[in-house]
């Protein structure tokens, strides 16, 4: 096990010396600017930073300063070294890529009081000083020797960064026409202000109009400019949004302050609905912070316990969306408790006969693996363990779980758990529908409003707004 140890001030001589080498990431500034709670846009933006005011400033003294602190504490004295102060001056910027050397020189002992003071000089891969000054502290007097304290990963990340870059997608395409159905609250009628001056959609409000303008007038809303369609009730918003779609004035519904089987009462009508010729289902978009992509998770809304047909139609219609997004052959895992058919568990059937449907050409677009547990699902690692070899395994982008109860947990899980931002949409209708929760926050409804305009860019005209 490695070790470290200190000098004790008997030990140290003037002229001794220790180094550091370290390379400048954008790691280390994110977290800088996390411990410090310094934003100066000169360290974190980078467009800021080329400036020729800032031309490649993206670091400042105080993470060199660290530096010089991590040689005094583990290599010169090392460790039970005090940290009495430090003169340095800063004679020229670090940047990101730039490979520094920090040096300390003892200089000064001063045995009364065990005080010594070093020299500091930080010097960059042209071997330019960038760096100078001294150091002084109080040397232990006790020699100490002790294993070397792994320290534990961090893991940085923008909190839903991955919705910013899709809603960045989505700004793209033209705003979406779309059917606000029963946005008699604040934060339903919120929600599609704020995705309509997020240019993500053109709000239609339907629903009781004095309701509606009683919302606005508590949220401090002005709906001129927001054409409103009324009607007597929540059941007749519904039935009136779905109309708008059938007859192509609409490309997308959301979801107001009504209940979900509400609102898809009239959308799965048999003639008057928003039925294709595949089984409608819900998507869930996740941005799961401890994973290295996007994850979709279906059906955890709609379908209560699908039969295989219906999971043929549910997987092609996460793919679909995938395509929408730009992920052009998503990793589809069909999720059981078990990665081996066993006849006692229903899902492992279905799972393998979803997988033979796929190399058939039934499911298209996808590279689609199954039956597989969750771990082997999102981890390499304990694919690699288990011996799991799969296209699929610790990469999966889609997953496909065997009935509602088991996805509606799972993304809740990922949510509370695992810190995940969570988006949705049902596909498989005429027009994408976002089924929004009075529990989501703003860059949710927004990334959901994001996932419909994606969506209806995506797909043919007909397939959007299609005849009957």
């Amino acid at each position: 096990m490695e070790t470290i140890e200190n000098r004790t001030f008997d030990d140290l001589r003037i002229g001794d010396s220790a180094s550091l080498t370290r390379t400048l990431t954008h790691k280390d500034i994110e977290l800088f600017a996390v411990m410090s709670g310094d934003v100066n846009p000169a360290h974190l933006d980078e467009e800021y930073a080329k400036s020729d005011m800032f031309h490649k400033v993206i670091a400042h003294g105080m993470w060199t300063g660290a530096l010089i602190s991590t040689v005094l504490g583990t290599q010169l004295p090392g460790p039970g070294t005090i940290y009495l102060g430090q003169s340095l001056r800063f004679l020229k910027p670090v940047g990101l890529g730039d490979l520094v050397t920090v040096k300390l020189t003892v200089t000064e002992l001063h045995p009364e009081n065990r005080r010594v003071t070093l020299d500091c000089l930080v010097t960059n891969q042209d071997g330019k000083p960038v760096v100078t000054g001294t150091a002084e502290i109080i040397a232990p007097g006790e020699k100490v020797s002790r294993p070397r304290v792994a320290l534990p990963e961090v893991r940085l990340r923008e909190p839903g960064g991955r919705y910013r870059a899709l809603l960045a997608a989505a700004r793209e395409a033209p705003p979406v026409r779309t059917a606000v159905v029963h946005p008699v609250d604040t934060v339903s009628l919120l929600g599609a202000v704020e995705a309509a001056h997020a240019g993500l959609i053109e709000p239609v409000l339907v629903g009781p109009e004095a309701k509606i303008r009683k919302a606005a007038q508590d949220a401090g809303v002005d709906l001129a400019g927001f054409e409103l369609v009324p009607t007597a009730h929540s059941q007749a918003a519904a039935e009136a949004a779905v109309a708008l779609a059938r007859a192509g004035k609409v490309g997308a519904l959301m979801k107001g302050a009504l209940h979900t089987d509400e609102l898809m009462h009239p959308v799965v009508a048999k003639d008057s609905g928003l039925r294709t010729g595949r089984r409608i289902s819900h998507v869930f978009a996740m941005d799961v912070p401890s994973y290295p992509r996007p994850l979709f998770i279906t059906d955890a809304a709609i379908n209560v316990y699908p039969t295989l047909e219906d999971k043929r139609d549910i997987v092609q219609n996460a793919i679909d969306l995938a395509h929408a997004l730009g992920i052009a052959a998503p990793r589809v895992a069909i999720l059981s408790a078990l990665e081996t058919v066993y006849p006692k568990l229903a899902s492992t059937i279905e799972a393998a006969a979803l997988c033979k449907m796929a190399e058939r050409g039934q499911i298209a677009g996808g590279i689609v693996d199954g039956p597989m547990a969750f771990d082997l699902a999102v981890s390499e690692d304990a694919a690699r363990t288990k011996g799991f070899v799969s296209p699929v395994a610790g990469q999966a982008d889609i997953l496909v779980v065997p009935d509602l109860e088991a996805g509606n947990m799972l993304a809740k899980q990922l949510e509370y758990l695992a810190d995940a931002q969570v988006a949705g949409i049902v596909v498989g209708a005429r027009v994408p529908i976002m089924l929004t929760s009075r529990a989501d926050g703003p860059l949710a409804r927004l990334a959901s409003c994001a996932l419909a305009a994606l969506l209806v860019r995506h797909l043919p005209p007909s397939a959007v707004l299609g005849a009957a």
